[in-house]
């Protein structure tokens, strides 16, 4: 119990003597042991990777979870050490929503098989957002918390302590100078103000007494210069780490965009096929509106339709003026002998003719000739 409350009594008198240093150099009334530049340099550079890294973690966390009260739970799932529930994506659960409801509106309908197709394209492009969520939190958030939540606060600890350490040597030098201000006072101007021998002994007992504090002052302040050197030498080791945690993040990085860029690869292959099956779909759906509304005539001549249209094509002549270069955008493929195919890149001739789709043009390549879908194309002037 004694050696408790001794203990307790020395740490509140290095707590008071620390915040008293503290306040007297706020004031000016006490001087301040200066780190050399290179390592302030060192300490405004691991503030400022700290200050941004944490800025750049929070932003990432918005960017891959927007939503805040699924961010609340995941990280209360991670502080408890137990693992999130899975969660399907808002891609996911709007193809679902779509596929559920071509069941009701009838998946052989127009409405119902579109419906199906793009259902389908929102889950692929469901399931490669959460894996591309899934590489990003390891591949890029997981380095950087490790960094906020270990690295930095060792570094902080560290700090802290060689601050410590450097109120504790200046204070030590502030008792030193006070001692022997007062050491050269007492053997400077000795006490003759009465002439009894007992003023001699005292005068002779204080310069003594301010002798031995000054010793006792230049001890402490030997072991509180050590201290502090020691500690100065270990947070500038963990300062100069910071380049190694550039050079670690800066690799983290490439994995985010490598990760980020296939995403979006894969979200432009999926949407690009869609595109493609929808024009193919809207084309034959528009392009028959006989077959549907005469059956038996179709079923007797399957051939006869396509003839029909096939001769059309090489009928159509390209009028006097209205002709224009197009670039085309995409690969196409063409879904009857009356279209033309395309490839990324080239240029072609189109125009248009009376009663054709909107939605279609008469390309020509050379001797080709054939209906192409508008949405492929870049109308050049």
């Amino acid at each position: 119990m004694d050696f408790s409350v001794k203990k307790l009594a020395s740490d509140a008198g290095v707590f008071f003597s620390r915040a008293v240093q503290f306040t007297q150099e706020n004031l000016g009334q006490a001087e301040k042991t200066e780190l050399d530049a290179h390592f302030e340099n060192l300490l405004a550079r691991a503030d400022c990777t700290k200050n941004w890294t944490e800025k750049i973690f929070r932003q990432t966390e918005y960017l891959l979870q927007p939503n805040p009260s699924a961010r609340i739970e995941e990280f209360l799932y991670e502080k408890l050490d137990r693992k999130a529930p899975s969660r399907p994506t808002n891609a996911e659960l709007l193809g679902h929503y779509m596929l559920e409801a071509a069941k009701d509106f009838g998946p052989g309908t127009p409405y119902g098989s579109t419906l199906i197709k793009v259902g389908e394209c929102q889950q692929r492009l469901g399931g490669a957002e959460r894996e591309f969520l899934q590489t990003s939190a390891i591949s890029f958030l997981t380095p950087l918390r490790n960094f906020l939540e270990g690295d930095w606060r060792t570094i902080s600890k560290e700090r802290r302590l060689l601050e410590n350490r450097r109120l504790d040597l200046d204070a030590c030098k502030a008792r030193l100078k006070k001692a022997k201000a007062a050491e050269a006072k007492a053997a400077a101007v000795p006490d003759f103000q009465e002439t009894r021998p007992r003023n001699y002994v005292l005068s002779a007992s204080a310069s003594a007494l301010w002798s031995e504090e000054v010793d006792k002052a230049e001890h402490e302040l030997r072991v509180a210069q050590t201290e502090f050197d020691r500690q100065a030498e270990v947070t500038r080791l963990l300062l100069e780490g910071i380049s190694s945690t550039h050079v670690n993040h800066l690799r983290c990085l490439h994995e985010f965009v490598e990760a980020q860029t296939a995403y979006y690869n894969q979200c432009h292959r999926v949407m690009m096929e869609l595109h493609k099956e929808l024009g193919r779909f809207s084309s034959n759906f528009g392009r028959n509106p006989s077959a549907s509304a005469d059956p038996d005539a179709s079923a007797e001549s399957p051939t006869a339709a396509l003839e029909t249209d096939v001769l059309q094509i090489e009928e159509v002549q390209p009028p006097a003026s209205g002709t224009r270069k197009a670039k085309v955008l995409y690969d196409y493929d063409a879904a009857d002998t009356s279209e033309m195919s395309l490839l990324a890149d080239e240029l072609i001739t189109v125009y248009t003719v009376p009663g054709m789709d909107s939605d279609w043009l008469i390309g020509e390549r050379g001797n080709q000739k054939g209906k192409v879908p508008v949405t492929y194309l870049e109308l050049l002037s």
